[in-house]
């Protein structure tokens, strides 16, 4: 790697090694290249939730915790499920949480924020810091309500196309669930739908 870099076997007008042209013309530019395209694609509030939910990273002994990152993020993110005293009762569990998690050794190495929320409530840790547990427990759903989102504008691209954009919100909802959960929906016999659609009222034909 420290011999002269050649291009197509003649040498490089720039005096550099093969060390240098591979790790900052091709390594640092993908890693560019990879970081822009993940500024563009994920928003700010997006990043900073992340970045704060970091903190509950157990590995390295529970090193990034930090009390003030816990409560942003929960008083920024998730306002509706803390109250004022929550809030309070929050702050006051950060304080103790970290202490008595790394003295325990029945959290040693524990790898993932979902493995620590499996042992806080094996452990009984749940019910000792109600708070800081039920901030996990809403992390921990940010994956799904992603993956779900990501769900409905794509079926929505698909359902409700040039042909048929007049549809109502009602209908277009119906329609996206069916979509969306259409593994669930195949499930289901239309015989059964049939007949309490049926039972539900009185109609002018019968379906049977």
């Amino acid at each position: 790697m420290s011999a002269p870099y050649k291009k197509r076997m003649r040498s490089c007008e720039k005096d550099i090694t093969n060390e240098h042209y591979y790790r900052f013309d091709i390594l640092n530019a993908v890693i560019d290249f990879q970081v822009e395209e993940l500024d563009t694609r994920f928003t700010d509030s997006s990043k900073e939730i992340l970045t704060l939910g970091a903190s509950f990273d157990p590995r390295h002994n529970f090193r990034a915790f930090k009390s003030e990152d816990v409560c942003k993020l929960a008083l920024k993110y998730y306002p509706s499920d803390f109250s004022s005293n929550d809030m309070r009762a929050l702050d006051l569990e950060c304080g103790f949480f970290v202490a008595d998690i790394q003295k325990d050794p029945r959290f040693e190495n524990t790898t993932s924020v979902s493995d620590l929320c499996r042992r806080m409530v094996e452990f009984d840790k749940s019910w000792l810091y109600p708070m800081i547990y039920r901030l996990i427990c809403l992390l921990l759903t940010l994956p799904v309500s992603t993956a779900t989102t990501e769900r409905a504008f794509s079926s929505m691209n698909i359902i409700k196309n040039k042909l048929r954009n007049k549809m109502n919100d009602e209908f277009l909802d119906d329609l996206m669930v069916l979509y969306i959960e259409r593994t669930f929906a195949g499930t289901i016999n239309n015989d059964d739908v049939i007949a309490e659609f049926e039972l539900s009222g009185t109609r002018r034909v019968k379906f049977s």
